[in-house]
Formats: structure tokens, C-alpha cells, sequence
């Protein structure tokens, strides 16, 4: 009398939905290495070549808490399908583009049908697998989430600079076509329950104005001067107004298009708090870094490339050894370790300085990638832990928009926090420099080599190197103790945390 669907070829319906996800996460990363080529390309500016990155970004935090809605309309198999065909089309007409605003477009076009295809992938892995081997699903998607970003840089760079930009988007097509045939193949005979629920326009409206008018502060803060802008006062009033308007009708609405209730899960509200943070955290790292080693050490976009990199050989290593035995564990205890350990490389990153060498700067990578494997399933397990069935669609959608949120807001923070901790120790550190200072004028002899102003300059530069890594130090170190914060949180959770076989009584609207 089980319930439970099994596809014909359980290892060809993994390889599909891991490919469709791999694909979507890619190109997240992807074009942020080819945006000055398509600025140039495109007769734009580099500061406007980030809508790129925006448009896309936006349509897809907004899509995301829709996943649950339009599952019970349409469902799952049947709406992953037709994401990952459109999002193969989409991603076509991005590399046909002609111009910046028909770039956008089919960006924000993109990001909006590529919200659903993460948080589906999750909920058939889990339903496709069997109760004891969900895990190692659940790992094995961990790992695909892993290695895109790390993979996406180092792609978009060699594509752009031994071919085009548009081949950036172009790699999306036979992959999304062959990933679709797969999945709609394999799970053409799974059960579904469809439902007709209403439009909640209230919601939608005000989640899409609330949220772009976020994103737009987020994005446009730092060329506005942030609140000395009345534009970035106005757009954050509008944004406040409408978010606030969407909680307060969500929270209340019987059928509403993102189901906040979900929060009175003890285990799913501790886990997404968990998980948000800990994103963001990763996020502001993954970002930080690389720009660091180009801007500081020199490095190219290659190299910057290979020596992040690291961080995901750990994950693929430990995969299988997660997914199967990490069940057995107090997952607690895993996710505690896993911020004990990202705790501790933003620690040792904390020391480093201008002339720290390859080696070092990709050992701690590696060893990051350490904390990385132990959280993402570990995590993920427990928030879905106490939803019923047919909440971990709209749960799993739900905490992959806080996710992706936190991680937006962890990249317009720690490039405001960088270059404002930067230009305060660029100040200390030059106050003293005047022509009473019998140090400083000998410094600025030394470098001058008879030209006082090639001393200025060669001195200023040297000051503003080590303001900005003096600035990085402090901020790996914040993070540092935002890791080990995160133990406290994760154990708030309570066992157990095996998925629950389908709906209860007490459920519902």
C-alpha cells in the first residue's frame, strides 16, 4: 500500500534534475567575469552592465515564494519541465541580444522562470528517493549547488575571452533541452494532487514592488551615496511600505501566494534563520574574495578563479559519506561543526596580508570546503523536517528566496562595509603624513627618486593597499563570530528530523 513513486531509472532522473540545477546556479555566476566585454560590446557603461546581474537576480527572488502556488496549479513535474525549456529559450534570446535593454529583459524573462527549478529539484529528489535515502539526495544537490559557483567564474572567463559572451548563454540550450526530455521521461506516471487556488493579487503586486524596489537600494546605494540621495529615500519608503503591506495581507490571507504560517514550525523556522545567515555569510566570502585577489594582489580573473576554487573538493569528496551516514548523526552536531569550521577559515583569513602567497590563500579555501559539505544537507534536512508533504514544495521555494534575499543583501553590505572601513584607515593611517614629519618626508624621498609627485602617488597607493587589507582583516573576522553565533540557532531545532510521510489532520487553511 505505499504511496510512493519510483521512476524507471532512478539514477537517469537524478542525473536530469542535477544537470537542470547545475545549469540554473551556473548562470548566476556565469556572466558576472563577461560583464565588462558585454558593457563594451553593448556600448554601456561598466556601472550599468550590472542590470545584468540585477534584472536577473530580482525576477528570481520575486518568482521564488510562488513555487508552492503554482506547484498545486500546475504541478511539480509538469512546471519543472516547462521552467527548464523556457529558461533553455530564454537563455537564447540573452545570447541573440542586441542591445542592453532586450538584454535585460530576457534576463529578468530568465530569473523569472528560473525561481521554481531549484526548490522543485529539491521536493522530486526527496519524493523519488526512498525515506532512507533522501540524504543522499538532498547531498547530492548540495554538491551541484557547490561546485556551479565555483565553476561559473572560471567558465565565463575562458568563454569570453576564447569565443564570445553571448556562448555564455548558449551552453544553457542543449543542456536544458536534454535535462527536460529526461525528467518529463522518467516521471511521466507520477501522482500529483492539482488544485485551482485564487489569485492572491495582493500579495504578488506588493512582493513584486517591494522586492524590486529593495533590490533597486540594494544595487543602486552605493553610486547614489546611499540616504543622501533622495531617490534611494524615496525607493526605500516604497519598498518598506509595500513589504510591509505583503506580511501583514499574507499573514492574514486564507490562501495566500507565499505561505508565511509556515514559520510556526519550530524546526523549518530555526533551520531558514540558520540558513539565511550562514548564506549570506558564505555569500559576502565567495564575493570578498576574489575581488580582494584582483583588486589587492593582482591577480587576473583566471587566477582569482583557481585559487577559490579549492573550496569545492571537499563537497564532491564527502558527498556520498554525508548523504549516507550523516542520517545516523545528530544533524545538530554536523551543521555546529560545519560554523566551527567556516568560523575558523574567516579567522585565518583575518590574518592575512599583502604578500600572502597562493598557497595559503587556497588551503583555506580548501578547508572551508570542509564546513561547506557538512551544512548545506545537514541543514536543509532539518528545516524540512516537521513541513507535511504537501508543504515542502512551497517550504523548500519559501526558504530559497530568504536565501537568495540575505545573499543580495550580504553583497551590497560587505562591498559598502569594505570600501567605508577602507577610506576610515586609509585616513588614519595618512594623518600623520605632513611635512613636519621627519618619517614620512624621508618615505616620500625614497619613493620619489627626484619626482615629489611619483613619491605622492607611489605612497598613496601603498596606503590605500593596506587600508583596503586591513579593512578585509576586519571584516572575515566579523563573519568569523557570525559562524560561531550560528551553533546557538541550529540548536534550537528539536529532533526528530526525518521527513514526515504525508499530511496530517491538523494542516491546513
Amino acid at each position: 500500500m505505499s504511496s510512493h513513486f519510483s521512476p524507471p531509472n532512478l539514477a537517469v532522473t537524478t542525473i536530469g534534475l542535477s544537470l537542470a540545477t547545475f545549469m540554473q546556479v551556473l548562470d548566476t555566476t556565469i556572466a558576472n567575469v563577461s560583464l565588462p566585454t558585454i558593457a563594451g560590446n553593448l556600448g554601456v557603461s561598466n556601472d550599468q552592465s550590472t542590470w545584468v546581474i540585477t534584472s536577473f537576480a530580482v525576477s528570481m527572488a520575486i518568482s521564488l515564494p510562488l513555487t508552492g502556488f503554482l506547484t498545486r496549479r500546475f504541478g511539480e513535474v509538469k512546471l519543472f519541465v516547462w521552467c527548464t525549456l523556457l529558461f533553455s529559450l530564454t537563455s537564447f534570446m540573452c545570447g541573440v541580444s542586441q542591445s542592453m535593454g532586450m538584454l535585460l529583459l530576457f534576463r529578468a524573462l530568465q530569473g523569472a522562470v528560473a525561481g521554481p527549478m531549484y526548490p522543485i529539484t529539491q521536493s522530486l529528489l526527496i519524493s523519488t528517493y526512498p525515506n532512507e535515502k533522501r540524504g543522499m539526495a538532498l547531498a547530492l544537490l548540495s554538491m551541484v549547488t557547490v561546485v556551479a559557483p565555483i565553476a561559473g567564474p572560471i567558465l565565463g572567463g575562458w568563454i569570453t575571452d576564447n569565443y564570445s559572451w553571448p556562448w555564455i548563454f548558449f551552453i544553457n540550450v542543449p543542456i536544458g533541452i536534454f535535462a527536460s526530455i529526461v525528467v518529463a521521461n522518467q516521471l511521466r506516471g507520477k501522482p500529483e494532487r492539482l488544485e485551482r487556488p485564487r489569485v492572491d493579487y495582493v500579495g504578488l503586486i506588493t512582493l513584486i514592488v517591494g522586492v524590486g524596489a529593495l533590490q533597486i537600494v540594494l544595487d543602486k546605494g552605493n553610486d547614489e551615496d546611499w540616504f543622501n540621495s533622495n531617490f534611494i529615500i524615496l525607493t526605500s519608503i516604497v519598498a518598506v511600505i509595500a513589504l510591509a503591506i505583503f506580511l501583514i495581507w499574507e499573514l492574514t490571507d486564507k490562501d495566500p501566494i507565499v505561505d508565511l504560517r509556515l514559520f510556526r514550525h519550530r524546526n523549518f523556522s530555526a533551520g531558514t534563520l540558520a540558513l539565511v545567515l550562514a548564506y549570506s555569510a558564505f555569500f559576502a566570502i565567495a564575493l570578498l574574495v576574489p575581488l580582494w585577489l584582483q583588486q589587492n594582489l593582482g591577480y587576473t580573473s583566471t587566477w582569482a578563479g583557481f585559487a577559490t576554487a579549492p573550496l569545492g573538493v571537499i563537497p564532491v569528496l564527502l558527498t556520498f559519506f554525508v548523504g549516507k551516514y550523516a542520517t545516523r548523526m545528530d544533524l545538530r552536531i554536523l551543521a555546529a561543526l560545519s560554523f566551527v569550521v567556516m568560523g575558523a577559515t574567516c579567522f585565518m583569513r583575518s590574518d592575512f596580508y599583502l604578500e600572502v602567497d597562493f598557497y595559503h590563500v587556497a588551503m583555506v579555501q580548501l578547508w572551508q570546503g570542509l564546513g561547506v559539505a557538512l551544512f548545506f544537507m545537514p541543514v536543509l534536512t532539518i528545516l524540512l523536517s516537521d513541513l507535511q508533504q504537501n508543504e515542502i514544495a512551497a517550504g523548500s521555494g519559501l526558504a530559497t528566496f530568504l536565501r537568495t534575499l540575505g545573499g543580495s543583501f550580504a553583497a551590497s553590505i560587505t562591498t559598502l562595509m569594505w570600501t567605508r572601513r577602507a577610506v576610515s584607515h586609509h585616513e588614519q593611517l595618512a594623518e600623520h603624513i605632513n611635512p613636519y614629519n621627519p618619517t614620512a618626508q624621508a618615505a616620500l624621498e625614497q619613493f620619489s627618486h627626484g619626482n615629489p609627485q611619483r613619491g605622492a602617488t607611489v605612497l598613496n597607493n601603498a596606503i590605500t593597499q593596506q587600508a583596503f587589507q586591513m579593512s578585509f582583516n576586519e571584516i572575515l573576522h566579523a563573519l568569523g563570530w557570525i559562524f560561531l553565533s550560528l551553533i546557538v540557532v541550529i540548536w534550537l531545532a528539536r529532533p526528530p528530523f526525518t521527513p514526515k510521510a504525508g499530511p496530517s489532520a491538523g494542516g491546513g487553511h
